[in-house]
């Protein structure tokens, strides 16, 4: 099944593929991710957060469905991956500016 995303939705899950930079470069300078009751405030710290999760752990995620919230675009996707728990379907909350993202919440 093929869900339309916005085109800097879309673009996040494809860098998770090509590492932290591009993951990084999906967002604001000054966006906030929330993943995890962590909070990431800026590129630096975002690029940092997926860092770290790479190397802990070897995912995917695969965007299933996707719906408007107020001024968010929630995505719900499929995470399996080498952590416990796996697999887990999460809601990626995103909000948008100027084509980039500048708010992310992961729950």
């Amino acid at each position: 099944m093929s869900i339309d995303l916005p085109p800097a939705v879309a673009a996040y899950f494809a860098a998770d593929a090509s590492g932290p930079a591009a993951v990084a470069a999906c967002f604001t300078e000054d966006a906030v991710v929330t993943d995890e009751r962590h909070t990431h405030e800026g590129r630096d710290a975002i690029r940092s957060w997926r860092e770290k999760a790479a190397a802990a752990f070897d995912y995917t995620v695969t965007p299933r469905a996707v719906r408007d919230e107020g001024a968010a675009k929630v995505v719900t996707g499929d995470l399996v991956g080498n952590f416990p728990g796996s697999p887990v379907v999460l809601d990626y909350r995103f909000t948008l500016a100027d084509g980039l993202i500048s708010r992310l919440e992961i729950s």
